[in-house]
């Protein structure tokens, strides 16, 4: 079980980000490499399925408010997507193994997604749309490099999605003080003086 931890708790958390992507690139990495990967991912409509849900997810997350529109869409899909594929990987593991690698692939996709998320609307508040495209294509790269990393260096790219993780809480937890303080700075200057 130990060397499927790595694997469930990246694809945990790329598929909080972004799972069609996390999906097609399993499929193909199991298509053209020596991955050993559940022949599910590899069948040619899931492979057509993913690589449309990749295409729309592209350019809906780069539209300012269509974004969040599609993330919450997303809230229910990206934890179950997780969940699934830790089942696939974790195939001929005991039930209760299941259940656990299950369970930290589902939690860490939805920690992922409310990073995701909370750092969406934040950005959204920015006037321009050049910062909305930055973080999605940012997370794309992410995803991409991450899913990539698990079939070569799979301790390596758990680590590094725990690190893309905790800074995303970060940044959420940031980004919620700065629009806080500015709210608050809006709505004193707002207040009418009293006599």
């Amino acid at each position: 079980m130990a060397e499927l931890i790595p694997l469930v708790f990246t694809s945990g958390w790329a598929s909080g980000i972004n799972p069609y992507l996390v999906v097609l690139l399993t499929g193909i990495a199991g298509r053209l490499g020596d991955v050993p990967v559940p022949d599910a991912l590899m069948r040619t409509d899931v492979l057509v399925a993913a690589a449309v849900l990749t295409a729309i997810d592209f350019f809906v997350d780069k539209t300012a408010y269509l974004d969040s529109t599609w993330d919450a869409v997303n809230t229910a899909v990206r934890p179950t997507a997780a969940v699934a594929l830790s089942l696939l990987i974790s195939g001929d593991a005991s039930t209760l193994q299941q259940a656990a690698l299950a369970a930290m692939g589902g939690g860490t996709a939805l920690a992922a997604h409310l990073t995701k998320t909370g750092t969406r609307v934040a950005v959204n508040t920015s006037p321009e749309p050049v910062s909305n495209v930055i973080v999605s294509l940012l997370e794309d790269v992410a995803v991409f490099v991450v899913t990539v990393l698990a079939f070569i260096a799979p301790w390596l790219a758990a680590a590094l999605a725990l690190a893309l993780l905790i800074m995303g809480i970060l940044v959420v937890l940031v980004f919620w003080r700065i629009i806080a303080r500015y709210r608050r700075s809006r709505q004193r200057r707002r207040a009418p003086e009293e006599p």
